[in-house]
């Protein structure tokens, strides 16, 4: 899909707003991190960490002093939605951090929730579903509409990534849908898991996002 002039308009919005909160103007490399369980790395944790702008999405975990280092310490932005499970991570330090708000349900109807976890100053930003979620589900093939269906968070986050850094060297991790794209559970890495939402096509979400390694667009480290 082309974008329209106000598509493009909100996508220049969104890079500038994300650019803000990386460490340099012009952010060369983008680490987005998934939740799926990590084993121990030093590499691993300093490959995400030297990125100029990290992204994390929903109960994501960070690396903390004396333990096991695994998906790094920074966190520049947050790609999260209104049902995500609060860790202990997930609002640390949230005015220094840029919070996007994903939520393609509302494209379905879905009606609006605050969820009592979030902190009562919390500016948060919506990542325009018109723009994003839209142009995203299509990019995916599904009957989106017809089926009332919408892409992940993760996925949408590295979308995020691959389409407003498309210059920057695109870092991912902790993507467990590119190894089973037809599991009914997610495991995160802070322990707990839930069911795979009947909105999303994992399936459909792997293939995209192994076109994007395979175009170099972005690349995944294990």
């Amino acid at each position: 899909m082309r974008p329209t002039r106000d598509t493009a308009a909100e996508l220049a919005d969104l890079h500038a707003l994300m650019t803000s909160y990386a460490r340099v103007p012009s952010p060369r490399k983008v680490s987005v991190l998934g939740n799926a369980p990590l084993g121990a790395s030093d590499g691993r944790a300093d490959d995400i960490d030297s990125a100029d702008l990290v992204i994390r999405v929903n109960s994501f975990v960070t690396d903390t002093p004396g333990a096991a280092r695994c998906q790094g310490a920074r966190t520049d932005v947050v790609v999260w939605n209104r049902i995500t499970r609060a860790t202990p991570f997930l609002y640390a330090g949230y005015r220094e951090r840029l919070y996007l708000m994903v939520e393609p349900m509302r494209m379905h109807g879905s009606e609006e929730m605050w969820p009592s976890s979030w902190p009562e100053d919390l500016g948060l930003v919506p990542v325009p579903n018109g723009a994003v979620a839209a142009r995203l589900a299509d990019e995916l093939d599904i009957a989106w509409q017809s089926e009332r269906l919408a892409p992940t968070t993760g996925l949408t986050a590295a979308y995020l990534a691959v389409t407003l850094f498309p210059d920057a060297d695109i870092l991912l991790a902790g993507f467990s849908f590119l190894d089973d794209p037809h599991q009914t559970s997610w495991q995160h890495q802070w322990g707990d898991s839930c069911a795979v939402g009947r909105e999303h096509r994992i399936d459909a979400e792997a293939r995209l996002m192994a076109s994007w390694l395979d175009l170099s667009r972005a690349r995944f480290v294990a």
